[in-house]
Formats: C-alpha cells, sequence, structure tokens
C-alpha cells in the first residue's frame, strides 16, 4: 500500500490548470482545529517536501468552523481544499457547484477505491457521487460504561433495551445515575435518538428524510423514538441537571470516571477525552459495548450512527487542481494511516485492522475497526447530514424534546414541518 500515485489531469473540471500552472503556486487547506490536527500537519511538511505547489494548513476553531467555512465560500477567497462531514455539511456547496466531483477519480483508480471500507466512501458524498475522501479515523458512537460501577452493583452491559431499564432502575435505587448526558451542548442528546430511530425502524427512515422527504418524520418509528427518549428523561435515566452539564471540557465524562453516572452514549473520541481528562480511569475503568437492540424494531443491532470519518474536499475553482488531487490522495497512504494508529485513531482504510497493535488502546481501536467493519449501515450524525438550517432547528426540538417543552407529538409535527 506504499503510496505510488500516477494522477491523471481534471480535464473535465472548469479552471484545471495545465503542468507549467502545476510547478508552483499555493493551495489553502482549511481543516477543523482539535487535538487531532496534529497529523495533518506532518501531513502536510510530507507532502512540500516533494511538491512544487505547497499546501497551507489553516486551522480553525472547532466551534467556529462550520460559520467561518460558510462565510469563507461564499467569499471571493474560499479555501482549495477544506475539511467536512460529508453528506449535508456539503450540500450547499454541491448545489452551488464549488466541489470537484471525486467519482471518475475513485472509481478509475483501482488503489484509491480499495484504499478505504465502501460504505466510509458512501458517507463522503451526497446524491450517490463522491465529493470527498476520508482523511481522519472513524467515529463511531459507542455506549462506554464504568467497569468498577457495573463491578459492585454486579451489572452487565445491556445487550437489549429490556435489560438498559433492567441496568437503569438498579442504579437509580442505589442514587447512582444511569447515565451522563452533556445536555448543555444538546448534539449528545441527538445521539439517543439517531440510535433508537435506526434500531426501531432501520437506517431507511433517516436516509429518507436526509434525501429530502420530510415526510418521513412521520414514521411510526420517530414517534416511538420520542417516547422512549421521554420515558428515559421522566424517569431520571440522565439525572435531574443534565441540561446544565456540558460535554465540551470533559464535565460530563468525569461524572463518568468519577462513578456519579454508570454510562454514557459518545463517539469514540470519548476515549480520547478520558485519556485526556482521567488517565488512570480511561486505562483501566473504561468499558464499552454497542448499543442494545430495541423491542420489536425493524433495524439490525450492527448498525452504527455516528461520523464514518472526515473528509478533504476540493473547490472546483482551486487553481492547483492536479496537485489538490495529489494532495487528498495521499491519505490513503499506509505512512498516514500509521500516524492516525499513533494518534489514537482508528484509520477507515480497508488494512487498518492488522496496523491496531501500535494503538494507545488496542483493545478498544480493535473494537471500533471490527464494529464498523460488520456494520450493515453507518448513518451519518443528523447534525451533519442535514442541511444546516434544518439541522439548527433539529436541534432545537431535540433540547426542548429532552427539557419537557416538547411533547413526542409535538417533536414529530415539528419535524415534519421541516423543508
Amino acid at each position: 500500500m506504499a503510496l505510488a500515485w500516477t494522477v491523471s489531469g481534471c480535464a473535465s473540471q472548469s479552471g484545471g490548470s495545465s503542468s507549467a500552472d502545476e510547478e508552483s503556486g499555493t493551495l489553502t487547506a482549511w481543516i477543523y482545529g482539535d487535538d487531532s490536527v496534529k497529523v495533518q500537519q506532518a501531513a502536510v511538511k510530507e507532502f512540500n517536501k516533494t511538491s512544487g505547489v505547497k499546501v497551507k494548513l489553516v486551522i480553525v476553531p472547532g466551534a467556529e468552523y462550520a460559520t467561518k467555512l460558510r462565510a469563507a465560500m461564499a467569499s471571493a477567497s474560499p479555501p482549495d481544499i477544506f475539511f467536512n462531514w460529508g453528506g449535508g455539511s456539503i450540500k450547499s456547496y454541491v448545489d452551488g457547484n464549488q466541489l470537484v466531483d471525486l467519482t471518475q477519480v475513485v472509481n478509475d483508480d483501482r488503489s484509491l477505491t480499495n484504499a478505504f471500507l465502501a460504505s466510509v466512501m458512501a458517507a463522503g458524498g451526497l446524491n450517490g457521487k463522491i465529493y470527498g475522501i476520508p482523511m481522519r479515523g472513524m467515529q463511531p458512537v459507542v455506549l462506554f460504561y464504568n467497569k468498577t460501577l457495573f463491578a459492585a452493583n454486579h451489572l452487565k452491559p445491556p445487550t437489549t433495551w429490556s435489560q438498559l431499564q433492567s441496568v437503569s432502575a438498579t442504579l437509580r435505587s442505589r442514587n447512582i445515575t444511569p447515565f451522563a448526558l452533556g445536555g448543555k451542548d444538546t448534539w449528545p442528546e441527538l445521539m439517543w435518538l439517531e440510535y433508537l430511530l435506526d434500531r426501531l425502524g432501520g437506517p431507511k427512515v433517516f436516509q429518507k428524510i436526509a434525501n429530502g422527504d420530510s415526510s418521513a418524520w412521520g414514521d411510526p418509528a420517530v414517534l416511538k423514538t420520542a417516547q422512549l427518549v421521554r420515558q428515559m428523561v421522566s424517569e431520571g435515566d440522565f439525572g435531574s441537571r443534565f441540561g446544565s452539564v456540558p460535554y465540551n471540557g470533559g464535565v460530563a465524562s468525569t461524572l463518568l470516571a468519577k462513578g456519579q453516572a454508570a454510562m454514557q452514549l459518545m463517539g469514540s473520541w470519548e476515549y480520547s477525552t478520558q485519556l485526556s481528562k482521567n488517565p488512570q480511569f480511561a486505562k483501566s475503568g473504561l468499558g464499552w459495548t454497542t448499543f442494545p437492540s430495541v423491542g420489536n424494531g425493524t433495524g439490525n443491532v450492527a448498525d452504527v450512527v455516528g461520523n464514518p470519518s472526515n473528509y478533504w474536499s476540493i473547490n472546483s475553482g482551486a487553481k492547483h487542481q492536479k496537485a489538490a488531487l495529489d494532495f487528498v490522495k495521499s491519505m490513503a497512504s499506509q505512512n498516514y494511516a500509521e500516524a492516525l494508529v499513533e494518534n489514537g485513531d482508528v484509520p477507515t482504510t480497508a488494512i487498518a485492522g492488522v496496523m491496531l497493535t501500535s494503538s494507545p488502546n488496542p483493545d478498544f481501536a480493535s473494537f471500533q475497526y471490527v464494529t464498523v467493519q460488520r456494520a450493515p449501515s453507518f448513518t451519518l450524525s443528523w447534525d451533519q447530514a442535514l442541511p444546516a438550517d434544518q439541522a439548527t432547528t433539529m436541534l432545537t426540538e431535540i433540547s426542548g424534546l429532552f427539557a419537557g417543552k416538547v411533547s413526542a407529538t409535538q417533536f414529530v409535527a415539528a419535524m415534519k414541518a421541516l423543508k
């Protein structure tokens, strides 16, 4: 898998450059600023050693990234390459013909086609076309638990919804909050609806929504999902103060580490959060499992939700198209995958499984990889799959649902009204 690309020019793209144009120049690449950015910084440095066209990495603070990217893409100086989540996060740029369609490039290059897990590659596109190359690790949502707390209370990780309810009841009876939840940030609440809807109705329900069919919010599985959320809240599964607890800053995670909560549904980055904030707990007390099956639902218990990966997309107006392609294709190299593993990430490359022994936590890395590899469906986080305006309204309604200000029926009605 050593990288040795022979890249053809993008003759089909407007603004394509001649080989003379490619000899020198600069490409700007915007990236979400967090602890993982060091891997991309190293990749840029390596690329620039041999390329006449240099990549300049622009690191934008995470909390400001989406807003600043939208403004930049509407300006006279948009980035040439940019980090995104695929799906709805790029819809406005696709609609505005601002992105390079990479479908033919990927299909024509067998080494690139075979480099990544198919479900992850597909999630980076829209309407069956590929607009992004995976550039970070997979980020499935995982059910984490406090192993010490479970052992002390003679509990086992739940594999069915009835088991989860039983475990929660036991914990509540002993004055232990079943689930830590950073409700102040809202998006951690979203994860509960994502998994419940998948288990109850399968991935097809949200896929219809993501494809623009707002009537699919009226599917009976959506109402049942909202009702289960309201039941959990009313029974105290998240405690009474979750609405004021943030996830950012490690607050919710510390509740789990200190034994004040027994479980937390969170993206796989929770391990890195715990390793940073509560290192001893991360090494010996943190457990993980998949989301349980739910009643008579039609969804496959092997399905996962979350962020299949993050992606590099190329601006169709970028001057140095060939160099931009060379750079994003380098994400498929074995060296880059190894750098992700060393950072604690699980690459989305098809051969990543054999590299995971060098991960900071090989067991957790292997769990993630096998879970995603076996998943029939990997649903992109709803707030990334939907257009920004719809996602904002949705998160507001979800916050109201958890806070008891919006009933399950009202939630469904509000969602059906989204256009």
